[in-house]
């Protein structure tokens, strides 16, 4: 049985003429981490391989809600996209997804552009963004979609040459120790070897987003996929606290966009005519 796609409100935080009174009351957010958020911002658009971009869970909202302020008005904001699933508790530890689920989460990843179909005939990579520690969500995720591929007799061979995983991790001291989640990774060997990239953060800021932050909606595990409360907002004090914090974060987008070209312009990347094109639209 097939089921529709049921997935966390939330705001639309670049027309946000729905918002009426939510942000009344509400402290004037402190954006400390800006600077951190912007070359991150940067960084996550030039290694992107000129693909669509896919925000897995929350963690990474910030930046997601930063470029979509940067890029609104140009033909590249509709290569930004959410996908509002928590992969975390998905393991051989918790059990894996029964049929249910696995329709429920095949279901919110169509909502998002992401079906094995549209991967095998589209021409730009998906490319998907997120928080990592040790890489577990990542690793649920290319398994349910090599799973999703199977099951739909998509060729994987085509498929995992547009497949990108890039990692925000914690910013560290480099050594030969220093740990690197894909080199313990398994799954990592059934992509090429470009197919994975990290971006690292200030430890203050990668602790902010992954821990401490207040995120704009619930963490969307798999006992809630079929709820339907989720797609009704909240109005808590809290949830509107961190809803000034990313509205902010889209105005910030908006009137950072020349500190952002400077930073995409250190990038590698810098030297190839689409991020070039990109580049000229923010200007």
């Amino acid at each position: 049985m097939d089921h529709e796609a049921n997935r966390p409100f939330r705001w639309d935080l670049v027309r946000p003429d729905q918002l009426g009174t939510l942000l009344d009351g509400t402290e004037p957010p402190d954006l400390w981490f800006l600077d951190e958020l912007i070359d991150c911002a940067a960084k996550v658009l030039a290694r992107s391989a000129d693909g669509e971009i896919y925000f897995v869970g929350r963690s990474a909202d910030s930046v997601f809600d930063f470029l979509s302020g940067a890029l609104a008005g140009t033909d590249r904001a509709q290569r930004l996209h959410q996908l509002p699933v928590s992969l975390s508790a998905i393991n051989a530890w918790t059990g894996f997804l029964d049929q249910q689920e696995t329709e429920r989460l095949r279901a919110n990843m169509s909502a998002s552009g992401l079906t094995p179909h549209r991967l095998a005939r589209g021409r730009r990579p998906a490319v998907f963004v997120d928080i990592v520690s040790s890489g577990g969500t990542y690793e649920c995720l290319h398994g349910e979609l090599r799973r999703w591929i199977s099951d739909e007799r998509e060729t994987w061979d085509v498929i995992r040459r547009k497949l990108r995983f890039l990692g925000l991790t914690c910013r560290k001291r480099t050594s030969p120790n220093t740990f690197r989640w894909q080199q313990h990774a398994e799954w990592t060997e059934e992509v090429p070897a470009s197919a994975i990239g990290n971006v690292s953060l200030d430890a203050g800021v990668y602790s902010y987003f992954a821990d401490r932050q207040t995120k704009l909606t619930r963490s969307f595990a798999r006992w809630l996929w079929a709820d339907p409360n989720a797609t009704t907002p909240d109005h808590s004090q809290h949830t509107r606290q961190a809803l000034a914090e990313a509205v902010a974060l889209v105005e910030a987008g908006r009137n950072n966009r020349d500190r952002l070209v400077r930073a995409i312009a250190a990038e590698p990347a810098f030297a190839e005519p689409w991020l070039r094109a990109a580049v000229n639209q923010l200007r």
